[in-house]
């Protein structure tokens, strides 16, 4: 079930919000427990055979997780720890990159002149790299000597909460409950308000995401997560699913000419931010509708000055998982200098391959990591930081943009093509030639003009949301109802980070 969608729009929303407002408070455990169900009927929308991973997923983890709470020596906690993520990493590449392996091993095999094997494909579980680093970093956690979940009930609904199922954000369980100091509170024991004030955002600034499933701070709740959810749907709705047909004409285009590349690998820059970034604001939104307080996972992430700044705006829940669970146990920058280069490397190699099995995201990773490891030799600078401000974000921009054209690409030859027509000037040929009447029209280009604006000035609807006035109320309400007509209208296009 898809939150652009009519279904959970117009039923699955309104019924669950209804019986989570109609379910007391105490018993604690009945909303917990309204949330575990909706959530998995959410999953076992897709296939109802992912719920039972799922499930299954929550409690071995939750039992592991328990047991290196109740045994003191140091040589079982490690065995069950190792047990875990061993579990978790097993499933997660038996699901997502078996295939990859299996086709790279008979490359090898030709190559040699063996016979190839067959290779055994299965259906990709939706979500699984994210609530697979949600139950990572929970049972990691506890190894480290934090409380576990206070029950089951309450872990099994934080790994399948709904709004964060699918595509993250990658949240930490919290043990601490920030107002009371409370151990690890029940998930569903607040009552969602209805007033918006400007409030304090919990692990915002640090990203040291401790307190996730804290209660929320004063001032947050179903006026903020509504406007915040409106907010991502017209831009999944409006912006980002409009300038995806630009990008996906350009990127099947035989031979398209390098001013088509660069517009469309432009549109595609605006299309991946603008559709997860959607898809993180309506999570957090959903979540605050419910009562919980979630971190922001965007901070004008084009806006940044260079690729240190932009990994610290960008997809900030997973760049904090791998600083904390990653890069700090490797050694991160405790081992010297050329030891901290080859930690940013593997961290940047894993976290592309992270996003698929695919060639093109290892590459696009070490992409990344290159430019990361250059920019901590320049000690934290970059190759133009003599340049003003607005023309650092712009070289960093185009920096961001060329390795999203190997994020996107389907290979690593389809990418080498389009990179080499971007920086070697050339016209469209064949049936090319045609592809400007169709990415050059005015609500495109009105489309490309609009993303430009939004995505390069400093307020973003995680803040413009906090405060709901009666004038911002109207032009929610224009948005949502437009949003909704060109729904209707449209042909349906899933979040692109489903398929990561």
């Amino acid at each position: 079930m898809s939150f652009a969608s009519h279904i959970f729009v117009f039923y699955f929303l309104p019924l669950v919000l209804l019986g989570y407002c109609l379910i007391p408070q105490n018993p604690r455990f009945l909303r917990t427990a309204f949330l575990l169900i909706a959530s998995y009927v959410f999953y076992g929308w897709l296939n109802p055979w992912f719920v039972a991973l799922l499930f299954g997923t929550s409690g071995v983890n939750y039992i592991l997780s328990i047991r290196m709470t109740q045994c003191e020596g140091k040589y079982v906690r490690r065995i069950l720890i190792t047990i875990a993520v061993t579990i978790n990493l097993g499933l997660l590449a038996f699901f997502k990159y078996a295939v990859f392996f299996q086709e790279n091993l008979n490359h090898v095999l030709r190559f040699s002149g063996s016979d190839t094997m067959p290779v055994l494909r299965m259906v990709l579980p939706v979500g699984i790299s994210f609530y697979t680093f949600r139950v990572l970093s929970y049972v990691i956690d506890v190894y480290r000597g934090n409380p576990p979940a206070y029950s089951f009930l309450d872990f099994a609904c934080y790994v399948a909460f709904f709004p964060q199922l699918l595509s993250g954000p990658i949240q930490r369980y919290g043990t601490i409950d920030a107002k009371s100091g409370r151990s690890a509170p029940l998930l569903g024991e607040t009552t969602p308000t209805f007033g918006v004030e400007r409030s304090r955002d919990i692990c915002l600034v640090t990203m040291r995401a401790s307190h996730l499933w804290a209660v929320p701070s004063q001032g947050s709740g179903q006026a903020y997560g509504a406007a915040l959810f409106i907010l991502g749907f017209a831009k999944k709705v409006l912006l980002a699913d409009t300038v995806g047909q630009v990008a996906d004409a350009v990127f099947a285009a035989e031979a398209p000419g390098t001013l088509d590349v660069w517009f469309g690998a432009a549109a595609y820059t605006f299309q991946l931010y603008f559709d997860f970034s959607a898809y993180s604001e309506m999570a957090i939104g959903l979540g605050a509708m419910l009562g919980f307080e979630c971190p922001r996972n965007f901070n004008a992430p084009y806006r940044a000055n260079s690729i240190t700044d932009f990994w610290r705006r960008w997809h900030i829940s997973l760049s904090s998982w791998f600083r904390d669970y990653l890069y700090i146990p490797l050694g991160g920058n405790r081992r010297g200098v050329t030891r901290s280069y080859f930690n940013l490397v593997v961290v940047f190699l894993l976290c592309g391959l992270w996003h698929g099995a695919s060639w093109t995201f290892v590459v696009w990773g070490a992409y990344h990591g290159v430019f990361l490891t250059v920019e901590r030799f320049l000690g934290k600078k970059t190759v133009q930081s003599f340049l003003p401000r607005p023309l650092q974000i712009g070289v960093t921009f185009v920096v961001v943009t060329v390795g999203w054209v190997l994020f996107r690409s389907p290979d690593m030859a389809h990418a080498w093509r389009l990179l080499e027509i971007m920086f070697t000037p050339s016209e469209p040929q064949g049936g090319s030639i045609l592809l400007g009447a169709v990415i050059y029209t005015p609500e495109h280009l009105l489309t490309i003009a609009i993303c430009s604006l939004l995505a390069f000035q400093p307020v973003q609807a995680f803040d413009w949301a906090r405060s709901v006035t009666w004038f911002k109320a109207g032009v929610l309400v224009g948005l949502f109802c437009l949003s909704l007509m060109v729904m209707f209208t449209h042909t349906f296009r899933s979040f692109l980070y489903f398929q990561f």
